[in-house]
Parts: structure tokens; C-alpha cells; sequence
């Protein structure tokens, strides 16, 4: 079992949900990650998502944009992403995912991302690009360096697409909550707790079921947790926090900490 797997599991046990906290990694600079991901990681995220900053992020909203632009500014790199989610897993024992579009893989090289990748212990992938009809090649050098492959289900995925999705998919599902890009939302959609209610049965016993794009409060984790998910994917408020106070990091890191922790103590089950 993988160590996203083991982390699901350990969860589980103790009646809780997965905290998966979204970062652009590079922003506002490469050299201040660590830092803030160690803030989310004190707050109590189980599973740190490291997006690499691409210039066409066409699953994001402007606050992801925004930040990405802030990245590239800032002479981020996929291999600099790489080596710093390295960093992060020598000092912290959670596990890290990464989240690129199949062009910046295409254009390292399958087998040298893959590999560089593995070197610095990443423990899986998210591509929002890359359909499972085109994921062969990929998802062998995945498995071949042992790095779990994400693929993602929209609320109109289809039952045909769905069990498609889930041969593809190891480390956990990656639910799309609503249609449209990322970002906050004052409330969960109601057709959201009914893609939930339509995938747990293909999902129980089989892999965990994490929910993303608009999940931003901690009542929104709290209803999620409720209605059987084994994750919540935050994004777009932790990456709000750091454009709010770019001039100030140690004002940043207690803001993520503390948001964490109220995000995170949402996420355990009642009862």
C-alpha cells in the first residue's frame, strides 16, 4: 500500500476525513514553500498538493491564476516544484502530490519526470488534462517508480466514464465538486452532495473519495465529511491567505496554520 493509502487508512480509524491542502508551489517565491507548507502541515493537513506553475491552468480560477503568474514570475520551475516537495518530505512525514498539465511532463520527458519525481519521493500525480483514454504510457512509468496516478470525476461523468476513470486511478478520487474552474464559494451546491451520494458506491472498499474546487469553509468540510467522503481538497483560501499578506510571511504562516486547524477539526466525524 502506498503511503497516500496508508494515510487514508490511519484515518479512517480514528473517524476522520483526509485534509489535502493546495499550494502554488513558488509563490510568491520558490524559497518561502517550505515554510508555508510547514504552517498548513502544523494546522493539521494529512496530504500536501503542490500545483506547478503553468501558463495556461485552464481548471483554475483567478486566485490559482493569480498566484501562478506569481510563481513564474518568480523563476519557478517544475524541477525547482520537484526538489522542493523533495525538501518537504525530508522533513515532514506526509504525503505530497503534485498537480501539472501533461504539457510540462511531455516536455521534461515521461521517463525523466517520472524519475525525478520518484528520486524526491513524491507519492503521486494529478494531470486534469490528461483523459484516461491517453494515460497508458503514463500510468505504466508511474507505477514503475511507484507514484500513485489521480484522476478526476465531474458531476456529470457518466457510470460508463466513471468505472473507466477508476482503472486509471490509485492514492485516492479526485471528485470535482461543481462545474467551472476553481476558487472559494460561500456554500456547497446541493448537486455536490449528490455526486457524492452517486460515486461512494463505486468507491467504497475500493478507493478513498476526495472533494474539490469550491470547498473553502469549514462547514463545507464538516458536510462533506457527513455525507461519507474520505477527503476534503482546499485550495484557493490557503492560496488567498498568502496573496493577502505577500509582504509578510510570518503573518501568512499563522494565518494558514490556524485556518488549517479549523479545516481540519471539521473533518472529524460526529459520534
Amino acid at each position: 500500500m502506498t503511503s497516500i493509502g496508508k494515510t487514508f487508512e490511519r484515518l479512517e480509524s480514528r473517524g476522520e476525513a483526509a485534509l489535502i491542502a493546495y499550494l502554488t508551489a513558488g509563490d510568491p517565491t520558490p524559497e518561502y514553500t517550505p515554510r508555508l507548507v510547514e504552517a498548513i502541515i502544523e494546522g493539521g493537513a494529512d496530504i500536501i498538493e503542490l500545483g506547478i506553475p503553468f501558463s495556461d491552468p485552464i481548471a483554475d480560477g483567478p486566485t490559482i491564476q493569480a498566484a501562478t503568474v506569481r510563481a513564474l514570475k518568480a523563476g519557478t520551475t517544475p524541477k525547482s516544484v520537484i526538489e522542493t516537495a523533495g525538501e518537504i518530505k525530508a522533513r515532514h512525514r506526509k504525503p505530497v502530490v503534485l498537480l501539472t498539465y501533461y504539457n510540462i511532463i511531455y516536455k521534461m520527458g515521461l521517463r525523466e519526470f517520472m524519475e525525478t519525481a520518484s528520486a524526491n519521493a513524491v507519492d503521486g500525480l494529478i494531470v486534469p488534462d490528461l483523459p484516461p483514454e491517453e494515460a497508458q504510457e503514463y500510468k505504466r512509468a508511474a507505477e514503475e517508480d511507484g507514484i500513485d496516478t489521480i484522476f478526476l470525476a465531474a458531476p456529470s461523468t457518466s457510470r460508463e466514464r466513471l468505472l473507466k476513470i477508476l482503472e486509471y486511478t490509485t492514492g485516492f478520487l479526485y471528485a470535482v465538486a461543481l462545474f467551472g474552474v476553481t476558487g472559494e464559494r460561500e456554500r456547497l451546491q446541493d448537486t455536490t452532495i449528490d455526486m457524492v451520494k452517486k460515486l461512494l458506491p463505486y468507491t467504497k472498499g475500493r478507493i478513498p473519495l476526495a472533494v474539490g474546487f469550491g470547498v473553502s469553509k469549514p462547514q463545507h468540510a464538516r458536510t462533506l465529511t457527513e455525507a461519507g467522503t474520505d477527503g476534503v481538497i482546499v485550495g484557493s483560501t490557503f492560496v488567498k491567505i498568502i496573496e493577502e499578506n505577500m509582504e509578510n510571511p510570518d503573518s501568512a504562516a499563522e494565518r494558514l496554520r490556524m485556518t488549517a486547524e479549523n479545516l481540519k477539526r471539521a473533518t472529524k466525524r460526529r459520534g
